[in-house]
């Protein structure tokens, strides 16, 4: 399906997580002729299942996914990697005659995917294993302080224990002889690149937390602690940016001692409603979407997103076909 001459049109579902977007995208791809391709980080690792609220197989059997299980959860995964398989998934549902619903939380990896990203140096395996090696003899605060002297804009955003992050930005900068930031700042996001639907799901504070709560128990009922005793019995390292998902890495802290279950759980709880706030902060600075507040007790709680979305959908083929 086209926008205008060129581009294709994609429904683009925003929101907090817990409020639905993967419920309502999976009857948008039924109702409009889609397919789904995942804006989530963390849904990309295979072997994380219980807390990233990834599709099972009910969901994937009634619609097509994308962007699920594309690395190892010890690989690290960046936004132009998402990038690069979104688009291809993208040309394939478009040549295929059927509509892209884009849907996740993932806020830089919704702006990077309509945007466009900055070009900075693909990953060198070799100076990646030095990196590595220096920061397992001289621990990651070491690096943070060599990233701070080649690039202080980079490092003053990174936590100084994210390992992956600072050692993408040195790899970046000894690659590319120029800070990460630089190649940023010369290569901001431009205008959507594809003619994009957007449309935001929202509720009130209360049901979304009270949402947020029952979905964080479940996690824990379901088996996370042992999914997590299972990826690090794998070789997956505490490390790894895979492990620092939410859940994950509250489980991670319970199982190297730091707090107790009952803790971790609050914890996971607490920092999923922050999350969701930091979310909704970052897409209503979004532009063109249509937000929605739903009542998620309604069997009609879509209705009104999938008839806005039905509207434009058409809007768009008839200025295509004009």
């Amino acid at each position: 399906m086209t926008g205008g001459a060129s581009r294709p049109t994609v429904l683009v579902v925003v929101g907090p997580t817990a409020v639905g977007k993967s419920a309502f995208a999976l009857c948008a791809c039924e109702q409009f002729l889609g397919e789904l391709v995942s804006a989530d980080s963390m849904q990309v690792y295979r072997g994380l299942e219980t807390a990233t609220s990834k599709p099972g197989a009910e969901e994937r059997a009634r619609v097509p996914h994308h962007g699920i299980d594309l690395a190892d959860p010890g690989q690290d995964f960046s936004m132009g990697d998402f990038v690069r398989s979104a688009e291809r998934s993208i040309d394939g549902i478009h040549a295929r005659g059927r509509l892209p619903v884009l849907v996740g939380g993932t806020g830089l990896y919704v702006r990077g995917l309509l945007r466009g990203v900055a070009e900075a140096p693909r990953r060198s395996p070799r100076l990646r294993a030095r990196l590595d090696a220096l920061a397992a003899r001289r621990g990651v605060p070491w690096l943070h302080r060599m990233l701070r002297r080649v690039d202080p804009h980079t490092a003053s955003r990174l936590p100084v224990r994210d390992r992956q992050r600072i050692a993408r930005a040195l790899e970046v900068f000894f690659s590319a002889r120029r800070p990460l930031s630089s190649l940023i700042g010369a290569s901001p996001f431009g205008e959507d690149r594809y003619d994009a639907i957007k449309i935001g799901l929202d509720m009130r504070r209360d049901e979304l937390h009270r949402r947020i709560d029952a979905r964080v128990d479940g996690f824990f009922a379901a088996g996370l602690v042992d999914e997590v005793k299972s990826l690090l019995a794998s070789g997956c390292p505490p490390s790894a940016n895979a492990l620092k998902a939410l859940g994950y890495r509250e489980v991670l802290s319970f199982l190297q001692g730091e707090t107790t279950l009952e803790e971790a759980i609050t914890l996971t709880r607490r920092n999923t409603r922050r999350y969701a706030k930091r979310q909704s902060t970052w897409f209503r600075k979004e532009p063109g979407v249509v937000w929605l507040e739903i009542d998620p007790r309604s069997p009609e709680r879509f209705e009104a997103a999938l008839e806005h979305a039905g509207r434009e959908i058409a809007r768009r083929r008839d200025a295509a076909w004009a």
